[in-house]
């Protein structure tokens, strides 16, 4: 039988086939893979075998057309990158460290939505991310932009990311009363949220899946693959000018005859995006 893994819990992996949900556990061939977190999860079609108990084991799994690394989820159509206007602030480095894991997943969309408006009065908010991303700008608590975000999550797999705090199982509750998902408080003390998803799952809407992942705000790039000679392709914006630098290797930091960093003095590549990048390659 061929179903998706739905959801991870208690050791079980449930494998949606048809309208029938199966407790599974993994065949003793797949082994943990600690390079990408697990030989299975959520969002993988499998193949399994029933038991008599109704329970199943996954045989074997079929191929991804993407994999989400952090959140750990595959077969993904889009995510969205959730962070707020305030309560907790949004950083640009953390933004950007976001929008690289998603750049190296190879997703098809790449969406940033800040929520919390109902906190601020500036609306431009985010406005220099426009050219290279969809920026939604809602409010969980008054409804703004929630018509639009229920449009794109109708079809597909869209995978809802960002810190803790930031409001997203408060925005699927809002998008759809009937998911009643956990939420939490951001502390007063550190500014921060808890962690009030605890699993990744699933969850159906319209003719697609959401996915509410735990939030999370130490990202290890390396731990996904970047290195210094892959970061600069996840900033999509210096593909238009990295031809043009004198070396063809260039990491558009210290060497000389730099088209992108011209661009950066030239205002073609937002500042705060480079700044983010020498940080993020000092890192890796």
């Amino acid at each position: 039988m061929t179903g998706r893994v739905i959801k991870f819990y208690n050791s079980f992996f449930f494998v949606k086939v048809d309208d029938e949900l199966i407790p599974c556990k993994l065949r003793g061939l797949l082994k943990r893979d600690k390079k990408i977190g697990s030989a299975v999860c959520v969002g993988d079609f499998v193949e399994i075998s029933k038991l008599n108990d109704k329970s199943g084991v996954i045989e074997k799994v079929q191929s991804r057309r993407n994999l989400l690394l952090r959140p750990l989820v595959a077969n993904v159509d889009r995510v969205i990158l959730t962070f707020a206007f305030d309560a907790p602030k949004l950083h640009p480095l953390l933004l950007n460290r976001f929008l690289v894991l998603a750049e190296k997943s190879a997703l098809d969309e790449v969406i940033i939505c800040v929520n919390k408006i109902d906190l601020v009065a500036t609306e431009n908010f985010l406005a220099e991310y426009e050219p290279l991303y969809k920026v939604l700008r809602v409010s969980a608590l008054t409804g703004a932009g929630l018509d639009e975000l229920r449009k794109i999550l109708s079809s597909g797999v869209t995978v809802f990311a960002g810190p803790s705090g930031v409001g997203k199982s408060s925005l699927l509750n809002a998008v759809d009363k009937s998911l009643r998902l956990k939420v939490g408080k951001v502390s007063e003390k550190i500014l921060r949220g808890k962690h009030t998803t605890r699993i990744s799952e699933l969850l159906v809407f319209g003719d697609g899946f959401l996915v509410d992942t735990p939030g999370f705000s130490a990202v290890d790039l390396t731990e996904a693959g970047i290195d210094k000679n892959n970061l600069r392709l996840c900033f999509k914006e210096f593909g238009a000018f990295a031809n043009a630098c004198k070396f063809m290797n260039c990491s558009h930091s210290h060497e000389p005859d730099c088209a992108v960093k011209a661009a950066v003095a030239g205002g073609e590549i937002l500042r705060e995006r480079y700044e983010s990048y020498l940080t993020l390659l000092s890192e890796v």
